[in-house]
C-alpha cells in the first residue's frame, strides 16, 4: 500500500488498472494498493447470516422504494452522500424493539420503537385456555412512541402477545403474562 502525495497525475485517478493496481480515497489520502482478489477462506455461519439478511434487507428496501412517498420519507432521512436506498436498507436490516408493555386499566400500552418508525402494533389476547379472545391494531399515542390498545377484558392466567412492525414489514413479537 502506497500513499500518494502531490503527484499531478494521480489526483483524479480513481479504480482499478489492470487487474492489478486499485487506487482509492480514504480520508482525504489517495491509497494505492495492490488489487484483492476473492478470499480463499470459507466463510463462518455467522456470515453467511449476515450476507442473507443484508440480501433480504435489499430485497425488501427495492420493493418499499417503489412507492413515492416512503421514497421521499427515506431520501429526506438520508444525509450526505447517502440517498433514499441506503437508507431503507438500513431500515430493512433492524427490525423494531419493543420496550416494555403495561397495563393501565383494561388498556395495554406498548413502548415501541424503531431507528425510524414503527408502522404498526398488532395485539392479541389470550386467555388461560390458549384461545384468542380478543385482537386488534394499537393506535399511536400523542408522544409518538407509545401506543395504546382498549381491551374488552384481560383474563387472569392468560397473556398478551404484541407483534410491532417497521415499515419493511420486520416483525417483534413480545408476550406478557397477565396474573
Amino acid at each position: 500500500m502506497a500513499i500518494v502525495k502531490d503527484n499531478i497525475l494521480m489526483q483524479l485517478v480513481r479504480g482499478t488498472l489492470g487487474k492489478q493496481i486499485t487506487i482509492y480515497e480514504r480520508n482525504g489520502q489517495i491509497i494505492m494498493a495492490k488489487k484483492r482478489g476473492p478470499s480463499k477462506k470459507k466463510p463462518t455461519q455467522k456470515q453467511l447470516e449476515a450476507r442473507h439478511k443484508m440480501t433480504v434487507a435489499s430485497m425488501r428496501a427495492h420493493i418499499m422504494l417503489e412507492d413515492p412517498q416512503i421514497k421521499a420519507y427515506y431520501q429526506s432521512l438520508a444525509g450526505p452522500g447517502q440517498n433514499a436506498y441506503n437508507m431503507a436498507v438500513k431500515d430493512a436490516y433492524r427490525s423494531p424493539e419493543v420496550q416494555n408493555i403495561r397495563l393501565e386499566d383494561e388498556e395495554v400500552v406498548v413502548t415501541a420503537q424503531n431507528e425510524f418508525r414503527v408502522a404498526a402494533v398488532e395485539v392479541r389476547v389470550i386467555d388461560a385456555d390458549g384461545v384468542i379472545t380478543e385482537s386488534g391494531r394499537a393506535v399511536l399515542g400523542r408522544n409518538g412512541v407509545d401506543w395504546y390498545y382498549k381491551a374488552t377484558a384481560l383474563p387472569a392466567g392468560g397473556k398478551v402477545i404484541v407483534a410491532v412492525k417497521d415499515l419493511p414489514g420486520n416483525p417483534t413479537v413480545k408476550e406478557l403474562l397477565l396474573t
